[in-house]
C-alpha cells in the first residue's frame, strides 16, 4: 500500500486526470466488463494500489491478486474473460494498454516561459508554451518548438533546432547545429552533437593530427536518450538517430553512425565511428562495436557482445551471444566444446 508520503511525492511532480473507466476503454481500444462509471485517478502495481487505481495483469497466475487488491480496475488478457469481483478491460497487450492508460492519466508537472536566470539570446526562437528553467543557456538564432521543457543547466548550441513536445532534464548538452524532432525525450547529462574521435597520425613525429568534425547530428521524433549519454555528430557528412529509437544511460554513439527505426540500446553500450544499425535491432548492454560494422534489420545482440570492425550481422530475430559475436546456438555450443575439452584434461 502507498504511504502518505508517496501521494504527497506524486501530488508534487504529476498530474492527475480522473478518468471513468470506459472514456480510458475507449482512447486505448480495450473491451470493458463491468462498471464503465468507475473513477481512475491513478495506475500502481497490484501490491500498492490505491482505492481508485488501475492495474494490469499479463499473466493469469496473478489475476486472484489483482481482483482481491485495492484496485478499481483492472487491464488483462483475455483469460480473464469470464472472471467476476471488479471492472476490467481486456486488452491483447495487457501491459502496452496499461501504459498508454498511464499516459492519459499521469503527466508531469511543468510551468511555462523562462525563468528570470536563463540566458536566452534576443535571436532564439520559442513557441508558444516553451519552458526554459533556472540557469538554462539558449544560444542564437536556435529554435525550440511548443511545448517544450528546457531543464535547468541545459545549455543549447547555436542554430539548434528542437521539435514541438521535447523533454530536456536538466544539465543536457546540445552542440551547435544539432536537430531533434518532436517529442524527443534527454535525459539529465546527456551531451548530443560533440566532436567525434577521429585523428590521423603523422608518422614522421608520431603525432595526431585532429580530422574536421564539420559534420551534424539529426535526431528524429520519438528518441528517448538516457542520462549520460553521448552522441556525437558527423565528420563531414551527419550522424542520424532514427525514429523511435530507445537509448540507455551511459550509451556512446560515434561520428557517423546511422540508426534505423525502433532500435532499443541498453546502458554502457559502445559504437564507434560509421556503424550503420537497421531497423528493430536490439543491443543488450555493454556491447561493444567496431567502426564500419553493419546490423541488418531485426538483429538481436546479448549483453557484452563483440562486433568486430566491418563485420556484417544479418538475420531478422537471431540472437548473437559472445565476442566476436555468433548465434547464439553456435556459442553455446562452443562453449559446451571447451567444457568437455576441460573435463578431457
Amino acid at each position: 500500500m502507498r504511504s502518505e508520503q508517496h501521494f504527497r511525492y506524486l501530488a508534487a511532480c504529476y498530474r492527475v486526470n480522473s478518468m471513468k473507466l470506459q472514456d480510458i476503454a475507449g482512447v486505448i481500444e480495450a473491451r470493458l466488463q463491468g462498471d464503465g462509471n468507475v473513477e481512475i485517478s491513478g495506475v500502481a502495481s497490484i501490491d500498492s494500489a490505491a482505492d481508485n487505481d488501475l492495474v494490469f495483469v499479463e499473466d493469469e497466475k496473478y489475476l486472484g491478486r489483482a481482483l482481491q487488491s485495492r484496485a478499481a480496475g483492472v487491464i488483462a488478457g483475455e483469460f480473464a474473460a469470464a472472471s467476476l469481483g471488479k471492472p476490467l478491460l481486456i486488452a491483447k497487450h495487457p501491459k502496452l494498454a496499461f501504459a498508454r492508460a498511464a499516459g492519459v492519466l499521469v503527466s508531469k508537472m511543468r510551468g511555462s516561459g523562462v525563468h528570470s536566470t536563463a540566458v536566452v539570446h534576443e535571436s532564439v526562437r520559442l513557441g508558444r508554451d516553451v519552458f526554459v528553467e533556472a540557469r538554462a543557456v539558449v544560444s542564437e538564432n536556435a529554435e525550440i518548438g511548443e511545448n517544450t521543457r528546457v531543464g535547468a543547466g541545459c545549455v543549447i548550441g547555436r542554430g539548434v533546432k528542437i521539435g514541438r513536445d521535447c523533454e530536456l532534464y536538466p544539465n543536457v548538452t546540445i552542440y551547435a547545429g544539432t536537430t531533434l524532432g518532436e517529442r524527443v525525450v534527454v535525459h539529465a547529462g546527456a551531451v548530443l552533437g560533440s566532436d567525434g574521435f577521429g585523428y590521423v597520425r603523422d608518422a614522421s613525429s608520431g603525432r595526431y593530427e585532429k580530422f574536421p568534425q564539420l559534420g551534424r547530428l539529426v535526431i528524429e521524433d520519438h528518441v528517448e536518450i538516457g542520462a549520460n549519454s553521448t552522441i556525437d555528430r558527423g565528420a563531414l557528412d551527419e550522424t542520424r538517430i532514427g525514429c523511435g529509437t530507445k537509448i540507455d544511460n551511459l550509451v556512446h554513439i560515434g561520428h557517423n553512425c546511422r540508426l534505423g527505426a525502433n532500435v532499443v540500446i541498453a546502458a554502457q553500450t559502445g559504437l564507434s565511428g560509421s556503424v550503420t544499425i537497421e531497423n528493430d535491432v536490439v543491443l543488450g548492454g555493454q556491447v561493444g562495436i567496431g567502426e564500419h560494422a553493419r546490423l541488418e534489420e531485426g538483429v538481436i545482440v546479448g549483453a557484452q557482445g563483440g562486433i568486430p570492425s566491418r563485420k556484417i550481422l544479418r538475420g531478422k530475430g537471431v540472437v548473437f551471444w559472445g565476442t566476436p559475436a555468433r548465434p547464439i546456438q553456435q556459442y553455446l555450443k562452443q562453449l559446451a566444446a571447451l567444457a568437455r575439452q576441460g573435463k578431457k584434461r
